[in-house]
Parts: C-alpha cells; structure tokens; sequence
C-alpha cells in the first residue's frame, strides 16, 4: 500500500445525466455482483498500488443488531476504510468482524490497520453472501461516516470461512471505479 492521501475526492458511482451512463450502469452491474477479491479488483482497475484510508478503527462490543444477528462471539472490531487511487476513493467500507474467531494473523493484521481486508483474506477460504436484513441500515452508517450517501452503488455482505461467519461488511462503490473508462 502506497502512503494514504487523506483527501481522495469522494462522488457518486452513478451520473444519470452523463452520455456515458449506460456504460456506467453496466460496470456498477458487474461490481455488485461479483463475489471475489474487491481489493483486487480495484488494484487492477487502478492499474497499480492503492491507497488505503483508515477513517476510524476501534474494538467494541457494541455492533448493529444485524451485525450481531450474523456474527458469534462478543468483541468486534469496526473498522471504516476507503480505498482510493489516482486521487479518488473507489470504495468505501464499513466492516464489523468477530475478533474471538479469527486465526491470530488475520486478527494481528487487522488491527495494525494498514492492510485492505482483501488482502488479509488470502489466507483463508471464504464465501460471501447477501445480508438481506439490516443492508440499509448498516449502509447509512457508513454514509454518516463518510457522506455521499449511494444507494444504487452499494451492498453489504456476510463473508464466511468453512468455520462460520467473521465479517459482515457494507460497501458503497465510488467514481473512482470508473477510472479509465472514460
């Protein structure tokens, strides 16, 4: 990871009113869909390193109800990160995971917090899925965190090792995973 530029412009995935629109909606599509690496992903649309902003990290116990519904143990650690590139965020995230149930390195990794969750998943087989009760909610969250709210661009998820649940994570996807495409 490249040193954080703290001030990555931050703007809507989607402009309705732009010529290209179609183009976009397709490549939002796709984004919201796919079930691998997002980390990657944005590596390779960036086309190098990225930045990694880590907005606020801390330890609690205290999570969402839908955070807690999916989730085992007691300690969460919540961490809210924007990955950027060529001065704009590709992403947001907001992410709550079970610290209790972690493999030390993945946990060790976390909380130095200076590694995309994608990349610290490497070492683990892992399966996403859809979080149908509390999306919204855990989406505005991250939106009082990092504004520009984007319903359209976002998603939040479950990601499950072959011993259960570890992380549940809203994402926003942001104009920066259109670089290059116009």
């Amino acid at each position: 990871m490249t040193e954080p530029d703290l001030s990555p412009r931050r703007r809507r995935f989607f402009d309705a009113d732009e010529p290209t629109a179609d183009c976009a909606l397709g490549v939002l599509r796709m984004l919201l869909a796919q079930d691998g690496s997002t980390t990657r992903m944005c590596e390779a649309i960036a086309g190098g390193p990225l930045t990694l902003v880590l907005l606020r990290q801390v330890v609690t116990e205290r999570v969402p109800d839908a955070v807690r519904a999916v989730l085992p143990g007691t300690r969460f650690l919540e961490r809210v990160t924007s990955l950027a590139a060529h001065g704009e965020v590709m992403m947001d995230n907001l992410s709550y995971i079970a610290l209790d149930a972690l493999p030390d390195a993945v946990r060790c990794g976390l909380e130095e917090g200076a590694t995309p969750i994608g990349h610290l998943l490497d070492t683990l087989w892992v399966r996403r899925r859809p979080l149908d009760e509390g999306s919204a909610e855990l989406c505005r969250a991250l939106w009082d965190a990092v504004g520009v709210p984007d319903p359209r661009a976002a998603r939040a998820y479950s990601i499950w090792t072959p011993e259960g649940p570890r992380f549940v994570i809203a994402e926003t996807f942001r104009r920066g995973m259109l670089y290059g495409v116009w």
